[in-house]
């Protein structure tokens, strides 16, 4: 009986914290568009108190057209060192407006690429992430 009572205790504390944990997973902000950064471009200015660093410095976030994931994909978060598939390393996910947000022109061989929120540094001949800036748009 005490057995019992110890598993159902401790499944009781480790529920809310399943659920809390599931409330914080990112969840697919695509919805069909013109494209993943769209043709007006960012608006600076972002919501109050959210800001993204890059290298040591606090921007705004800015306000771009919704992202469409392709079929099949929704937000995750990527690392520097993973590899990004061939399917966003083509000029539609490609992110121009990098100066406008204070980011560094990208070297010849790598683009900036915009992920959902974020913009991903990658050489496009390996796919690889080289820089990350995490929630650089709202």
């Amino acid at each position: 009986m005490l057995r019992i009572l110890t598993i159902a205790a401790a499944l009781a504390l480790a529920v809310p914290s399943l659920a809390l944990a599931q409330g914080h997973e990112e969840h697919p902000r695509g919805r069909p568009g013109p494209g993943p950064h769209g043709p007006a471009g960012p608006h600076p200015g972002g919501p109050p108190g959210r800001q993204f660093s890059y290298h040591g410095h606090s921007f705004n976030p800015v306000h771009g057209t919704p992202f469409a994931y392709p079929h099949g994909w929704a937000y995750r978060r990527w690392g520097v060192g993973a590899v990004l598939p061939p399917l966003f390393l083509v000029p539609a996910y490609y992110y121009t407006g990098w100066a406008a947000l204070g980011l560094a022109e990208p070297q010849p061989g790598f683009q900036w690429v915009r992920y959902g929120p974020d913009l991903l540094l990658v050489n496009v001949s390996t796919g690889q992430v080289v820089e990350t800036v995490y929630g650089a748009f709202y």
